[in-house]
């Protein structure tokens, strides 16, 4: 049997899109990241609602949604990403990866990942250039946080803020309380 070689991030935007929907490109693989439950998007559904006219109010980018993007040759969709204005102008509506990173992204936790995957994931996400990342279980009640200024778990009573959307802050309770 011929060994498998690993596929590069320009040979997975030629697949096929019902090869590449629900997947990722971690380490020249093809890793399935289906799985969104009603729960997990509804969270990212009322995120979207809350912080899309905030950061368009503001004129500090975007806020978009399962949105795949370069993170040093893996192509990884996190659930909601901000890009901020400095970047808009490398969006390029023919690919499927964006080849930058976000400058906010957030995860949702779902029942098919892992601890280690989703923490290595935010890794990523920092070294190659997000500035903050947001990990959140709805089935535990906590959220953890990476950035520059702070690296935490945080539970349903502390509040999600960032110095990226001036002015936005919710408690975590509410946020998993409201959007179901």
């Amino acid at each position: 049997m011929a060994a498998r070689s690993a596929i590069t991030i320009d040979e997975f935007e030629q697949l096929p899109a019902a090869l590449a929907e629900n997947s990722e490109l971690i380490d020249g693989e093809l890793v399935d990241v289906s799985g969104n439950t009603p729960i997990h998007n509804a969270i990212r559904d009322f995120l979207v609602e809350l912080l899309r006219p905030r950061v368009a109010d503001q004129k500090l980018g975007k806020i978009i949604s399962e949105q795949e993007f370069d993170f040093d040759g893996n192509a990884h969709g996190p659930d909601l990403a901000l890009i901020g204005a400095s970047k808009m102008g490398l969006i390029d509506p023919r690919k499927r990866v964006q080849r930058f990173v976000p400058d906010f992204a957030i995860e949702i936790v779902s029942p098919n990942d892992r601890f280690e995957q989703l923490m290595s994931k935010a890794t990523r996400y920092r070294r190659c250039g997000t500035k903050e990342v947001w990990i959140i279980s709805p089935d535990t009640r906590d959220a953890f946080v990476q950035s520059d200024k702070r690296r935490a778990f945080l539970g349903e009573n502390d509040l999600l803020e960032t110095d990226l959307i001036p002015g936005f802050s919710i408690r975590l309770g509410d946020l998993l309380d409201r959007a179901l």
